[in-house]
């Protein structure tokens, strides 16, 4: 192997000689900068503004790498957060101006480090991934389970439901009594508690009870409020379920 003669440096970034760092890579790097900077549920990060991200838009970086956006159909928060018919119901429109903007649907660099089509939720910062060939990743705002309610883990989804019915758990009526008329069931509906679609999680061939699911209420992304499951603006879950398949990776850290 030949030396440099002496007193002379290595070529600096962008000079001719100069080693050229693969895109997976610097990608890679970018997206583990942009997750050390997200700071919590309910605190937005200024950390991703290092990175150039357009909230106004789809997330997507600006004019530097116009190629991150990986689905042309996102345009911006008022077509994805419009009113929709979608099985027979008229899930209405989400006032998405009141919701944070890193809680919007985005494409990012991904910093999770995963295989593409795994399903990763950071319920630290209330961010989930679905992790895209090329290093990016499709961002959401989900809601996380509150204290004394949360799982963690590696699994993967069973199957998912559209318009699921949703049975409360026992332990879950013998903390609201209330609930004991939804035992056998609660149809599928605007109102029912796993929203638009149910995506369910198992571990080991076995049901965790934890699902990855839509909800009405919008205004509770962003927060550690539910009983352990990762809610999702419907139009969200929508199109989470839309992209994801039988068997895909779930990773909850």
């Amino acid at each position: 192997m030949s030396e440099l003669p002496r007193n002379q440096s290595s070529p600096a970034a962008g000079e001719p000689g100069a080693p050229v760092l693969p895109r997976r890579l610097l990608l890679q790097g970018m997206g583990a900068t942009a997750l050390m900077a997200v700071g919590g549920c309910s605190t937005a990060s200024s950390g991703f503004d290092a990175l150039n991200l357009d909230y106004g838009s789809t997330g997507s970086i600006k004019p530097m790498r116009p190629s991150i956006s990986v689905d042309r159909q996102i345009t911006s928060s008022d077509v994805m957060y419009a009113a929709v018919t979608d099985g027979g119901f008229s899930v209405p429109e989400v006032p998405y101006q009141k919701i944070k903007p890193q809680f919007r649907r985005q494409i990012v660099v991904d910093p999770t480090g995963e295989a593409p089509g795994t399903i990763v939720v950071h319920t630290k910062e209330c961010l989930l991934y679905l992790v895209q060939p090329g290093g990016e990743a499709i961002r959401y705002g989900v809601g996380v389970g509150k204290a004394g309610f949360s799982w963690s883990g590696r699994a993967n989804i069973q199957y998912g439901r559209e318009w699921p019915t949703w049975t409360p758990p026992r332990e879950m009526i013998g903390r609201r009594p209330e609930l004991v008329k939804w035992q056998n069931g609660q149809p599928g509906g605007l109102d029912n508690p796993l929203g638009a679609r149910a995506l369910y999680i198992f571990q080991n061939g076995q049901d965790t009870l934890y699902r990855i699911h839509g909800s009405p209420e919008w205004w509770s992304i962003g927060q550690s409020v539910s009983s352990g499951c990762v809610r999702l603006i419907n139009q969200d879950i929508i199109d989470l379920y839309n992209r994801a398949s039988k068997r895909n990776p779930v990773v909850v850290i």
